[in-house]
C-alpha cells in the first residue's frame, strides 16, 4: 500500500468513528501535512465529505474543519 493510500485510510476511519478533522488536528495526530488532498482523493472515492470553515478568534486564522456525512 502507498503511503498516500494509507494516509487516506487513516483519515477515513478516524472520520468513520464520528469525528471531525483539521488540518493541524491531522498533523498532530497522523503527522500528515496534505489533509485536503486526501479529502479531495476521498470525495473522488464517493465520500460525501463536508467542511466549515472556522475562525480562530485567538491567531485571526481561518481554516476548515472536515466530517462525513
Amino acid at each position: 500500500m502507498t503511503t498516500k493510500a494509507a494516509q487516506t485510510i487513516q483519515i477515513l476511519e478516524y472520520m468513520r468513528a464520528g469525528n471531525s478533522i483539521t488540518p493541524l488536528y491531522a498533523l498532530r495526530l497522523f503527522g500528515r501535512m496534505r489533509l485536503g488532498a486526501r479529502i479531495y482523493d476521498l470525495r473522488q472515492s464517493g465520500y460525501e465529505i463536508s467542511a466549515t470553515i472556522v475562525n480562530d478568534d485567538r491567531t485571526g486564522k481561518r481554516f476548515a474543519r472536515y466530517f462525513l456525512n
